[in-house]
């Protein structure tokens, strides 16, 4: 005697077979994670292995110079150091600098981040003065030290910050640590002047500079917009 399937069980059997059909077979996806196309307008100032682009800047009595580690490592000097681009020409504005800046030891400013601004430049100083100053050289001729964009904060040896700074026409912006809410530094660059300190101006038109300070840098990029 033959056993006959309850009717619903019957209906429930075809309708998934006929779901299974519509789908098609069943694929994975194969080869590796897809990854993002490279920005273009992404420039690699630093390769992490030479000081291709990069010079030594003649300031006179400067640290030594070295990549180590995938690292720029500027010695102390008995006042400034640094490297200086020599990798051809780069935006005047909009645009963005990268980078990771590290003091080793000393007690003044690890990182003067000196960058083209239209027919002048500028420099974005960390840990200046006593190794907590931050702030911008110059305004209306007036430095880091003494013009209203002053800020103070710790810079302890051996930490990592990343910096970021912006170029517009009309503003200078710049931010630690990827906290986009507190820039560090704010300028509103109508109608005053932009400037470098003559003692540093040996560093344009892009330089990291140190004075009497050890420091390290990494993932050195521009961004043109």
């Amino acid at each position: 005697m033959t056993r006959q399937l309850p009717l619903t069980c019957c209906l429930a059997t075809a309708l998934l077979a006929a779901t299974a059909i519509a789908a098609g077979p069943t694929t994975r996806p194969t080869g590796g994670p897809t990854t993002r196309p490279a920005d273009k307008n992404v420039i690699q100032l630093f390769d992490g292995k030479t000081l291709k682009n990069w010079k030594s800047t003649e300031f006179g009595g400067e640290g030594e110079v070295s990549v180590e580690d995938g690292r720029i490592v500027v010695g102390a000097g008995s006042t400034l150091s640094g490297v200086t681009w020599n990798g051809g020409d780069l935006p005047k504005v909009n645009y963005e600098i990268e980078l990771d800046a590290m003091k080793l030891n000393g007690s003044d400013f690890f990182l003067a981040l000196t960058f083209p601004y239209k027919q002048s430049a500028a420099s974005l100083v960390l840990g200046g003065w006593g190794g907590s100053l931050i702030g911008i050289s110059s305004i209306n001729g007036n430095d880091a030290a003494n013009n209203e964009h002053t800020t103070t904060r710790d810079f302890p040896k051996d930490k990592w910050f990343h910096v970021r700074l912006r170029v517009t026409p009309d503003r200078i912006k710049a931010w630690l640590d990827r906290d986009e809410e507190n820039p560090i530094l704010d300028v509103d660059t109508t109608n005053v002047e932009i400037s470098t300190r003559a003692d540093i101006d040996a560093a344009r038109p892009l330089g990291l500079s140190t004075f009497q300070t050890a420091a390290a840098y990494k993932n050195i990029t521009l961004k043109k917009f």
